[in-house]
């Protein structure tokens, strides 16, 4: 199911083979189990697979149970209409980070962000910030996995990394200018959950006529800084029963 992106509408057996290196027999038996439960539908116009409703019911299961969405989205939904930009909230998955919150900017201009977007994490703001707040046993885990994955581009890649630590120690910040998307500039800080419960990144994201490294740097920064505080306070501060807090979200 990790083989659909953003901009697949149908997979073959054979595209969703080459993707997950797995057998064909075996894709072949994987999406026929998957098609009885729902997660995936044949189309029988293209011959090929797309994502079924199930996928969806257990993706807004997964989004109810991050509490924190729920406690961030009102400072972020201020954050973007004061400054008109996109600020989101982001997650990691295996080597890449999700989108399980984002504000849009009040003016919608190119950019289009969707909960659930994945993000290459060693290729955006988003990612290497979370790199350079990890603990080194994780970090190192992951590195190995990316180093796998990259192959010749690593040295490069592994500077990349070294870069964001600086930065983010210096500065509080990882930022990215035209990384990803040579018209969109981001900016982001890490958000750590009390008690150990886990490291998020607060992203802003906008066209770079929009929000140039100066902007960015110097306004949006404070603010998501300020932002990730008062969240983690929102966090420790939060008396609910977890269970009034799934049925509320829910």
């Amino acid at each position: 199911m990790r083989a659909f992106r953003c901009d697949d509408r149908v997979l073959g057996n054979q595209e969703i083979a080459a993707r997950t290196r797995l057998p064909k027999p075996t894709v072949s038996r994987l999406t026929h189990t998957l098609t009885e439960l729902g997660y995936l539908n044949y189309n029988p116009e293209f011959g090929k697979y797309e994502l079924g409703t199930s996928v969806l019911a257990l993706g807004h299961a997964a989004l109810a149970n991050f509490d924190i969405r729920e406690l961030a989205q009102p400072h972020m939904r201020a954050l973007a209409d004061a400054n008109n930009v996109g600020i989101g909230l982001a997650a990691p998955n295996r080597l890449s980070m999700v989108y399980i919150e984002y504000c849009a900017p009040p003016t919608r201009v190119i950019l289009r962000v969707d909960l659930g977007l994945r993000l290459p994490m060693i290729e955006t703001a988003t990612g290497l910030a979370y790199l350079s707040s990890i603990d080194d046993v994780e970090r190192q885990r992951l590195v190995q996995r990316l180093r796998r994955r990259h192959g010749p581009e690593w040295p490069q890649l592994e500077q990349r990394i070294a870069t964001a630590r600086e930065e983010l120690a210096a500065h509080g910040y990882c930022i990215k200018i035209g990384a990803w998307d040579p018209n969109v500039n981001a900016i982001a800080t890490p958000l750590a959950a009390p008690e150990g419960t886990g490291i998020y990144v607060l992203t802003c994201t906008a066209p770079s006529f929009l929000a140039d490294r100066d902007r960015l740097a110097n306004d949006i920064d404070p603010q998501l800084v300020t932002l990730a505080k008062r969240v983690s306070g929102d966090i420790a501060n939060d008396t609910r029963p977890r269970d009034s807090r799934r049925k509320k979200t829910a």
